[in-house]
């Protein structure tokens, strides 16, 4: 390929390929189950609706399996795509093997609260169902991603991806490693076992900022991909390209001090990585200042594309306005989980981007439907009035983590933004929907 194609990440590689089909069918498969929860959830916290829900604390338990497999798996799965692109073929058994570590532990975690799983604890980051069933699960995912990023990091390398975002995904790589050696240094640094929600917040703590900066770097790379495929003229200078991610990544760099200086249990190692991530995520501005400037000056897009360049600008839109939010928290409310609502969903239409762009180029049929063309749109507005929402109620002091009676909803303002947030809720689990079809539809066998 032409090395000089700044933006490049070819997937012709047969090895790359099938390590990258593996990876989309296991994140997608993540949504798939996340989705069953999800509905639970919003009609739990949904006016009216919520009072005919009698298993209240079924909500708390919906909660951690959705979040972590619509969180976690489904984005560490699909940074999986990504770190396939990478693949030159070597150690391919240990590329296998991580794959089906992480496929047997999504497995698990999916069901666990069949198998009797329910205890939630609602820390942050990788809230648990406390089970042995359910710590199985997240033990087999971890030690499977553990190995899909070490062979990203050490084993792997393409000619077939320009060296900018080569580099690029080697970071991500970078903070990914580095936050599986913090969650390690924060278990020794605990007073006892694993066994409330205090230790595992503090366990979680340290490793789940810094993770936050793989999906940043891996954010940009596909707005990068994306932005150029569909026709946006991004003019960078490769040496360039390769400064901003550094200056992207270089903020995880600080989580070394954090941990030499402080004890995990401290209140000043709470407040310095909350610092990190509030202020260490500014160092994506610059990079993601110029790809907006860049897709906002660009019109006109030909029908194979649209579904791409329809998601890449909602997840802008979404990424933005949860990066706003952010600065506006004020005490423990939903003004929170409308900052990690609409960041997380600006990721999540990013992958869902660039799974509408690989489709073909993976060997299956193109998304180029109709409902692959609004689904960004209504997923993303839907999103979008969410956290809205959220935000609105947490400005009357609504808590977060609450559902039914226990929400305290009593004046109109307060029932009103919650009630948007329902309804926003619905349309996003219908724009989700509408996404789960579209791809399995395209990805399933066609008939001979």
């Amino acid at each position: 390929m032409n090395k000089n194609n700044l933006l490049a990440l070819e997937t012709d590689n047969p090895t790359q390929v099938k390590l990258a089909r593996l990876w989309l069918s296991l994140g997608i498969s993540a949504l798939v189950a996340s989705g069953f929860y999800s509905i639970l959830l919003v009609l739990s916290r949904t006016p009216a609706i919520q009072d005919m829900i009698p298993l209240l604390d079924f909500f708390h338990i919906a909660l951690v399996v959705h979040v972590d497999l619509s969180v976690l798996i489904w984005f560490l799965a699909f940074e999986g795509v990504l770190w396939a692109l990478l693949d030159n073929g070597r150690f391919i058994s240990m590329a296998k093997f991580s794959f089906w570590l992480c496929t047997m532990g999504t497995v698990v975690i999916a069901v666990s609260p069949f198998l009797g799983a329910d205890q939630p604890l609602m820390n942050n980051y990788v809230p648990v169902l406390v089970h042995p069933v359910y710590f199985a699960g997240l033990f087999l995912f971890g030690a499977g991603f553990l190995l899909l990023v070490l062979r990203a990091l050490f084993f792997s390398s393409s000619d077939q991806a320009s060296p900018a975002l080569a580099f690029a995904l080697k970071a991500a790589a970078f903070a990914a490693m580095l936050s599986m050696v913090a969650l390690l240094v924060s278990y020794s640094g605990l007073p006892g076992q694993l066994k409330d929600v205090t230790d595992f917040e503090i366990f979680f703590w340290g490793g789940g900022h810094i993770l936050q900066f793989t999906h940043s770097i891996m954010l940009l790379i596909v707005w990068l991909w994306l932005a150029s495929a569909t026709g946006s003229n991004i003019n960078i200078k490769p040496n360039t390209l390769r400064m901003l991610f550094a200056i992207a990544v270089a903020p995880v760099l600080l989580s070394v001090p954090i941990y030499a200086m402080h004890e995990v249990t401290s209140l000043e190692f709470r407040d310095e990585f909350t610092q990190l991530m509030r202020f260490g995520g500014l160092a994506v501005l610059p990079l993601m200042v110029m790809v907006i400037v860049s897709v906002f000056s660009t019109s006109g897009v030909d029908a194979l594309m649209r579904p791409a360049r329809n998601a890449l600008l909602a997840s802008i839109i979404l990424f933005s306005a949860g990066g706003i939010l952010g600065f506006m928290i004020e005490g423990i409310n939903v003004v929170i989980p409308a900052h990690y609502h609409g960041s997380i969903v600006g990721v999540t239409l990013a992958f869902m981007g660039l799974t509408y762009y690989l489709l073909p180029k993976l060997g299956f049929r193109a998304a180029v439907s109709r409902a692959a063309r609004i689904q960004p749109w209504v997923y993303g507005g839907g999103q979008m009035m969410h956290i809205l929402g959220l935000a609105w109620s947490g400005g009357y002091g609504v808590q977060r983590k609450t559902a039914g009676a226990a929400q305290g909803l009593e004046n109109l303002p307060e029932i009103a933004g919650m009630a948007m947030m329902g309804l926003g809720g619905l349309i996003a689990i219908i724009g989700g929907l509408i996404f789960v079809v579209v791809t399995i539809k395209a990805m399933w066998p066609a008939k001979a």
